[in-house]
This record gives C-alpha cells, sequence and structure tokens, in this order.
C-alpha cells in the first residue's frame, strides 16, 4: 500500500512540507497547484527535489471548471488549460490529474454531455502520457455524488479516464459508501481520505475548514475503506486534509499524525475484513493488536537534587513512605500500598535535561501493559519515537517510547518486577493504604496539539475518547478531552487553551511545553483521607463558603454531611448515576498539583461543574489573596 498526503494539508514553504512528509514516511505527494506556483523553482528542479527526498508525484491537483461548458470560447479554453497542465505534469514527472466536479455559473448538466468532453480530454491527455480522474466535489453545481461521477466516467469510455474518490465528499452529504463495491478497481485511479467533525454548515466552508486526520472526526472512513478495498483497488492511500489549525502548525507533527492515522485506520479495516480480506490483506500494514493497559506501575519525578529533600517531604505529607533507592541512579521509590512514586534526581540525562528545562516535572509513567515488546513494535509502526538508555547489567531492560513533553512512557509487562531488578528495598510501606490506585493523568499542552496526543494514545493503547469539552477559567475557555480504558482502569486527560492567561495557558508558559500537570488519586474514604493529611499538614486548597451554599442549593444534602465537606474543603457533584466527591492540593511547584477523588456507584464523570471554582481557587492562591475559610 503507497501512503500519500497532499502538500497543502500542512504549514511551511514546499521545501519545508516535503521534509516533513518525508520524515514521516510517506512514498508520495499530491502536488498542489498553488504550492508549486508560489516555489520559485522550475518544474523539473521540483520534480527533482521531490525525489530527493524519496517521494513520488502521484497527483496534479486541483483543475477546476472543466466539464459541462456550452459551445464556444469557454469550452475551448478549458481544453487549452488542460494541455497547458499536461505540458507542465510532463516536465513534474507525474502522469495523472485531478479534475474536480464544476461549480462555474455556465456549466450545463447532463452526464452524456459531460461523459463527451472527457472522452475528448482522454484523447489529449493519452497524447501526453498522462491520466485524468474526475472527483464529485460535495458541492458541484451540476456533480455532487461519487455515482454520478461514475456514470460520467464509465460513459466516457476511456483508458485515459477514471474515478477519484474522496471521502469527505461522499460521506459528508450521507451517500452510502456501499455504492463504492459496484465500481471496478481499475477504474478507480486514486482514493482520498479525510474525516471530519459532524457539523451543519455549509459543504464548502465545512470541507475548507474543518477536515481531520482519519480518527479524529466522526465520519466513517472504515466503511468507506471496506467498499473501496472491495473493488480490489490496488492504488495509492492519500490523505488530502484542509485545517486551519494543520495549516498554522507544526509541519513534523502534522505529517507524522496523517502517516499514523493511515496506518492505523488501514490496520483496522483489515482486522474488519477478516478472511474477507483475501488478496487485498496483502495490501493493507499487519501490526500487532493494540496495547491493553492493565496498571500504572509509577510516575516518576524529576526535580533538582538541591529540592530532592523538599519534594520527599511533600510525599511523606502525602501519606508515602520510603521503600527503595535505584540500584545505580539517584532514584527514590515512595510507596503507598499499590501505588508507587520515583523521585529522580540525576544531575545528568534525559531528566536532568528535562528540569533544566521545565523545572520539577514527571517524566517517566510506566504502564502495565499486555505485551509490552507488541506494543512498543506498534507504537513503532505507528511513527512513535524510540527512546533508549543505557542500563547497567542486571537491570530491566523497558521498552520505552518518547510521551508528551519531555516525557516517556515505559512499556511493562504484568510479570516484570522492576523493583527487584533495579531498586534496593530500604523499608516497607506498612502505613494504612488510604489511596488505592491512580484515577487520572491530567497532561496540558497547546490547543493545536490535543488532536495529536489524543491520536497518539487512541491508536497504540486499546482506548476510548470522549468528545472535547469546555472548562470555564475565570480567564477564558479551556478545552479538555478524556482518554480512558474500556474497564476504566486510567483515564487521561488532555487540556488546552488558546486564551493566554488561563490556569493552563499559565502552567504552559511556566514550564516551557507540554506536561503533566495534575495527578488524581483514588480513594474509598476521602474524609479519612483528608484528616490524614491535615493530620500530615498536607495544605489543601480552600473553597469559598458561597461554594458550599450553592451545593447545598443544587443537591439535596444531608447538613451534617455538608459540614463535613465544607470543614475538609472536599468539593462534590453528582449526576443519575452517581456522587463524586474531590479533594485538590495548593500547587507545588510551578503549577503542578495533585487532586483525591472519590466515586460512588457508577458515576464516570470528573466533577466538571466544579472545575471553575477549583480554578478561580487555584487563582486566588496563586495571588496569595487571603479568604475566610470555608469551615
Amino acid at each position: 500500500m503507497k501512503t500519500c498526503i497532499a502538500t497543502v494539508s500542512i504549514s511551511g514553504d514546499f521545501s519545508e512540507k516535503l521534509a516533513a512528509i518525508a520524515d514521516a514516511g510517506f512514498d508520495g505527494i499530491e502536488i498542489f497547484e498553488q504550492d508549486f506556483i508560489s516555489f520559485d523553482l522550475s518544474p523539473s528542479d521540483v520534480s527533482k527535489m521531490v525525489r530527493d527526498h524519496g517521494l513520488d508525484i502521484m497527483l496534479f491537483q486541483p483543475f477546476r471548471d472543466f466539464e459541462g461548458l456550452p459551445e464556444g470560447p469557454l469550452r475551448r479554453r478549458s481544453f487549452t488549460r488542460a494541455e497547458r497542465k499536461f505540458e507542465l505534469m510532463n516536465q513534474l514527472g507525474t502522469e495523472l490529474m485531478l479534475v474536480c466536479s464544476s461549480v462555474h455559473p455556465e456549466s450545463l448538466g447532463g452526464i452524456d454531455r459531460c461523459a463527451e468532453d472527457f472522452a475528448e480530454l482522454g484523447d489529449i491527455a493519452r497524447g501526453f502520457g498522462v491520466r485524468v480522474g474526475y472527483e464529485a466535489l460535495a458541492w458541484g453545481r451540476q456533480i455532487h455524488d461519487h455515482r454520478d461521477a461514475w456514470e460520467v466516467v464509465r460513459r466516457a469510455d476511456h483508458e485515459c479516464i477514471g474515478l477519484i474518490l474522496d471521502s469527505f465528499h461522499s460521506l459528508s452529504r450521507g451517500i452510502d459508501p456501499e455504492s463504492i463495491r459496484r465500481i471496478p478497481g481499475d477504474k478507480i485511479f486514486f482514493v482520498q481520505l479525510a474525516d471530519a467533525p459532524l457539523i451543519e454548515m455549509d459543504f464548502l466552508f465545512w470541507s475548507r475548514h474543518f477536515r481531520n486526520m482519519p480518527g479524529e472526526g466522526d465520519l466513517d472512513l472504515p466503511a468507506f475503506m471496506k467498499a473501496v478495498m472491495a473493488t480490489d483497488y490496488k492504488g495509492p492511500i492519500s490523505l488530502e486534509i484542509f485545517n486551519d489549525q494543520f495549516r498554522r502548525g507544526n509541519a513534523p507533527l502534522v505529517a507524522n499524525d496523517g502517516h499514523r492515522s493511515l496506518i492505523n485506520l488501514m490496520d483496522s479495516v483489515r482486522r474488519d475484513l477478516g478472511e474477507n480480506a483475501g488478496a487485498v490483506a496483502a495490501q493493507l500494514p499487519r501490526l500487532p493488536d493494540k496495547a491493553k493497559i492493565s496498571d500504572v506501575a509509577f510516575i516518576e519525578f524529576a526535580t533538582r537534587p538541591e529540592e530532592r529533600e523538599g519534594f520527599e517531604d511533600l510525599f511523606r505529607h502525602l501519606g508515602f513512605q520510603l521503600t527503595g533507592h535505584h540500584k545505580t541512579k539517584a532514584v527514590s521509590r515512595w510507596q503507598q500500598g499499590g501505588l508507587n512514586l520515583l523521585v529522580d534526581t540525576e544531575p545528568t540525562g534525559y531528566a536532568a535535561e528535562a528540569v533544566a528545562e521545565h523545572g520539577t516535572t514527571v517524566t517517566d509513567i510506566g504502564f502495565v501493559v499486555d505485551d509490552a515488546a507488541a506494543a512498543h513494535a506498534r507504537a513503532l509502526a505507528l511513527g512513535a519515537a524510540n527512546f533508549v538508555q543505557t542500563v547497567a547489567e542486571g537491570e530491566a531492560q523497558i521498552p520505552t517510547i518518547k510521551g508528551v513533553g519531555h516525557s516517556v512512557i515505559r512499556l511493562i509487562d504484568p510479570g516484570m518486577d522492576i523493583w527487584r531488578s533495579d531498586f534496593v528495598d530500604t523499608g516497607t510501606a506498612d502505613a494504612p493504604a488510604l489511596m488505592s490506585h491512580i484515577d487520572h493523568i491530567a497532561q496540558t499542552m497547546g490547543y493545536d496539539e490535543m488532536l495529536s496526543w489524543a491520536l497518539f494514545y487512541t491508536t497504540i493503547f486499546d482506548t476510548l475518547k470522549s468528545p472535547l469539552f469546555d472548562v470555564v477559567d475565570p480567564d477564558g475557555l479551556i478545552k479538555s478531552q478524556v482518554i480512558r480504558t474500556e474497564d476504566r482502569v486510567l483515564h487521561l486527560t488532555l487540556n488546552g487553551s488558546d486564551a493566554p492567561y488561563t490556569r493552563a495557558s499559565q502552567f504552559l508558559s511556566s514550564v516551557r511545553g507540554p506536561a503533566v500537570q495534575h495527578i488524581a488519586f483514588a480513594t474509598n474514604d476521602i474524609f479519612a483521607l483528608a484528616e490524614r493529611l491535615r493530620n500530615l499538614e498536607f495544605e489543601i486548597l480552600p473553597q469559598t463558603r458561597n461554594y458550599y451554599d450553592d451545593v447545598l442549593a443544587r443537591f439535596d444534602l444531608d447538613l451534617d454531611f455538608l459540614e463535613r465537606l465544607k470543614a475538609h474543603n472536599i468539593m462534590y457533584d453528582e449526576d443519575e448515576t452517581g456522587r463524586y466527591l474531590q479533594l485538590f492540593s495548593r500547587t507545588i511547584d510551578n503549577g503542578l498539583f495533585f487532586e483525591f477523588v472519590q466515586r460512588e456507584s457508577g458515576y464516570t464523570g470528573f466533577g466538571a461543574p466544579n472545575a471553575p471554582f477549583r480554578l478561580a481557587a487555584q487563582r486566588r492562591a496563586a495571588e496569595r489573596t487571603p479568604i475566610p475559610a470555608a469551615g
């Protein structure tokens, strides 16, 4: 299977686009005419540049407003334009041109009239040794359905004229992709893919601004591609993504996301086809299964050596106990029941580099997965960056990939005992454990990175994602999205904001890049935990009396229960499934903080109604504005 992407999909000048596309692993490009025209090199030089990057020019596009024009100057001019473009294609070294269905105000209807135009164009194309693919635009004046475009191609009956299919144009109009199965695969010259969120709006505006990579939107691309593969299509699979965010974003990031999304989609299609894949399966990637996360083995914080004692005191105040030291590194293990937090104060290496750039930060997250080697292989096949670190003899070799910011993700087999292989015991966690597991890990990033990291997690790991939702900050909106395992063993919340003064944006500015901003620990008795934290002199984020008055107004709570909430600064939410109690620390360093949560019954949310009040409390605490204590 050859992979391709339109140059219009990513930012930068033409040379920057090529570098990003090649590095991402694509086989070729659709050269968008505007990119070529605005680039100051001859067609032959452009051709050489593309091939020097190891790429092919698989499609030249777009050629507009060709078919169905009335006899006269307009029609003659359209054929003259086509000949000029065929000459250019010869110089560029590409043999396929996309003609999109006309939106010209003088274009005329009639399948036969359009077919005659294409038959004549096919004769001209044959003379230049090129082919023409016809695509139905969703907003085409006369032709806006791939079934009608196919009928034009069928009646033209010319070896140089074929069909180009685009998932957006078909699925946005609700056209059943099963209709594709009736088209001979050798008459489909090219296939373009784009996902999109389901939005009620003008087709042209929707297409030009809101397309996404496969898996980032709501269109049924697997059904579309299964229908395409049923025709025995053997050509390239390409991305044509018009998206304002992508075109102003990081070109290598967007290109890598595109390649990851294509490989993941086609692996999914192969799996769906199963025994029915037949000869098609040979074209499609074969990846290991998505990794199933069963636990968080540890979270590692890196800090400066001179700050180690203060950070370890913080863990003591959280009720964690020192139970081990790494055999060869300045890393300590802090334990509470099955929870493990590590403190890394190595003076050199990647963790030290992260601290130098970001301050105290989470550098390692250990996921227990069903098959670490297979998870690692899948991640690398999907473009994740490998991470290799020298280990001493006898220490565990843990497959590792780079994660958000300066963090890495360790992939750990269920039977791997890293505490025995890598650590020396220094004590036992014998105090009662009031925190049972990691409920969620919140990672803050630039808003324009959220799609990328959601794609990263959902393609490598067996996870689901929520729709984006708004969190109201006193200084703007924060966008949030939840990535979770099906059994809810783990939740990852991705947060980003375009508003410069939100807590999320302030955190990014403080740490100079994306990072874990807070970690939520689960408990079965939040009142006992709150009492222990108070006894350990752990600083809790105070809430206002007004907050608890509002809770009383919204929920039918026992007054004694409300007083207990107020006394411990515990926030409260409930829905039809259950109750949610949450408690927050003050910010620790650079905006990092902890949360403690108790879920009751089937509550699956994150206390979203409380978020504005928590953010306001954090802002007050940061400004050190004195307020009366709630209790």
